[in-house]
């Protein structure tokens, strides 16, 4: 057995079984199987356990509808309903909008690779886990731990935002302990991920039901709005017009607010690393990571779009006077049109929004932990499942990190949140990066050994030129980011700015949020080289050979049970419904 691959399968937890081009659907084929002794028959899992229950010990329960609504839910969350604000208000309504495209397109195919690659080779740890196969161990090693560090920050993140919601309801003289609500919810995050992934992916879908309604009702609500029959004032592009806008502050903030719009739509790539525990990858993967057109051009441009028509940036509820964030744009809308009970609705919404956000980040990190000790580089007890498919250990380690929350909630949650929003947004980019050049790598893999593109499950479209294209769009943001980190430092001398010197608010306010861009803009990826050659030196990686690279081991075998499902009719209002829904 080749080297390379013997080794890209004990990184999976799975045995190398090689494959004949031609078969897509089954790792070791009946010859060999009859060739096999009577005693390593009996060893041999049945077709049906192995397709619902992963060699990882993960299960294989989720369907196809809770595939979609996953995809959805890691998305909404935090990152639209509160980040939006402040994007609006540093670059304007047009900067905004043009920000969520920009980096909508760049997403489009990211989720493309995802796909193409999750439906052949349906690992747990997804993407995290390709590295190993196609590139380099190390490469592996950096981005599953890059990629924890991400969700175990999301997470606290998360919570926090869950007390600044919560203020909405209260007065500004209110004592209530606002670290009691993350609290709860961590607790409730615990149980629903000890219940197992079929009680997570139950959760999330009805989760995701009540934000995708929400969304629609706010956009036809901004519909109404704008139009004036509701509040009784015509907005129109009114606040497109104001001063500031549509550019405000040039193209140097445009660019200022790229990565937290990239950390608005983190989460996204979910549907690569759910694929490990779906039922039937080869038709819920394509379907999930195919949602996201729809969701960008619905759910975020026309949501930014009448957010910025309603809510001029220079509203002071976007922002407090130190640049933090203090109410959610969307409650703003309804506020401005009078309906106090539509906004608290919204809020509520948001509220629970953020709790299924933080769902999804506690399910992918307890994963990636999860990944992170099958592969050897954290130790075994972590990577250890019950009988329900849950890595418990991880889920204790997941806990522990959440309840960085409450520490964050006596630091200033909106200050913190902030920091997170930096740090987080640069680490999304870091890894959507990664994506794109194990894609690039694997296609060559695959060409190498002889296979065509028409031979894989799923083939993402626009390959290579829309991949070409978000390759480009990924280079520029990462480069502004290095940028601005490095020109953007206020200066205190500047007296029309900070007449009262270093001692100024606002050159407070301006320092710290330089600081937030400086450590956003080098930490992930200082991190990811740092783990990249400290255990490429330590344990002697070799770059795989294309045409050795493993794509074999772990191919997903549907059985005939699914297969029979799937090949019965579905009745024509339901394959209508399915378009929507």
């Amino acid at each position: 057995m080749d080297s390379s691959k013997e080794a890209a399968g004990a990184s999976t937890g799975l045995p190398y079984t090689p494959q004949s081009s031609g078969s897509q659907d089954t790792a070791i084929s009946h010859s060999q199987l009859n060739s096999m002794d009577s005693e390593e028959k009996i060893a041999m899992p049945t077709v049906e356990e192995m397709s619902s229950m992963d060699a990882s010990g993960l299960k294989r329960d989720l369907r196809l509808r809770h595939m979609v609504m996953i995809a959805i839910s890691g998305t909404i969350g935090t990152g639209l309903f509160l980040t939006s604000g402040k994007t609006i208000a540093t670059a304007g309504p047009l900067g905004a909008l043009l920000a969520y495209m920009l980096i909508g397109c760049w997403l489009v195919f990211v989720c493309q690779a995802i796909g193409e690659i999750a439906t052949l080779l349906p690992l747990p740890g997804a993407f995290t886990a390709w590295g190993a196969r196609v590139f380099d161990e190390a490469f592996s090693f950096q981005m599953t731990w890059v990629y924890f560090t991400n969700w175990a920050l999301t997470i606290p993140a998360e919570l926090s935002a869950s007390s600044l919601i919560i203020a909405f309801w209260l007065p500004e003289d209110s004592k209530f302990p606002t670290w009691l609500v993350p609290v709860i919810i961590i607790v409730g995050l615990v149980i629903i991920n000890l219940a197992g992934v079929k009680v997570y992916g139950e959760i999330e879908y009805w989760f995701s039901i009540l934000k995708v309604v929400t969304i629609i009702v706010f956009i036809i609500c901004g519909i109404l709005v704008d139009a004036g029959a509701v509040g009784g004032h015509t907005y129109g592009i009114e606040n497109w017009q104001i001063p500031g806008a549509p550019f405000k502050g040039g193209f140097r903030s445009f660019l200022s607010v790229l990565v937290s719009v990239g950390f608005a739509y983190g989460g996204t790539e979910l549907s690569g690393v759910t694929a490990a525990e779906s039922r039937n990858p080869h038709k819920h993967v394509p379907k999930a990571v195919n949602t996201v057109l729809v969701r960008i051009a619905v759910f975020y441009i026309l949501s930014i779009f009448f957010l910025a028509s309603i809510v001029p940036n220079n509203d002071p509820r976007l922002l407090n006077a130190d640049g933090t964030v203090l109410n959610a744009p969307f409650t703003i809308v309804f506020l401005q049109a009078g309906m106090k009970g539509g906004a608290s609705y919204m809020n509520a919404v948001i509220f629970t929004s953020v709790v299924s956000a933080a769902n999804s980040d506690f399910y992918v990190a307890t994963r990636m932990l999860m990944s992170l000790s099958r592969n050897g580089w954290a130790p075994k007890m972590i990577g250890r499942t019950n009988k329900r498919g849950v890595p418990v250990v991880a889920v204790m380690i997941t806990t522990a990190f959440s309840c960085i929350a409450l520490v964050m909630i006596y630091a200033g949650a909106s200050t913190v949140f902030n920091w997170l929003v930096s740090l987080i947004g640069s680490i999304i980019f870091l890894t959507w990066c990664g994506i794109l050049f194990l894609h690039f790598r694997f296609r060559a893999c695959w060409k190498a050994q002889g296979h065509s593109p028409t031979e894989l499950p799923y083939r993402s479209w626009g390959y290579p030129y829309g991949h070409y294209l978000a390759s480009f769009i990924a280079a520029c943001c990462v480069i502004a980011s290095f940028y601005l980190s490095i020109y953007d430092k206020p200066d205190v001398s500047d007296t029309t700015l900070f007449p009262l010197g270093s001692k100024d608010p606002a050159y407070k306010s301006a320092i710290d949020t330089w600081a937030q861009g400086l450590l956003g803009a080098w930490f992930p990826w200082a991190l990811a080289l740092s783990l990249y050659f400290g255990y490429k030196f330590a344990k002697g990686t070799k770059i795989v050979n294309p045409a050795d690279a493993d794509l074999d081991t772990g191919r997903w075998i549907p059985p005939p049970k699914i297969l029979e499902e799937e090949s019965k009719p579905v009745p024509k209002w339901k394959q209508f419904l399915s378009k929507f829904v």
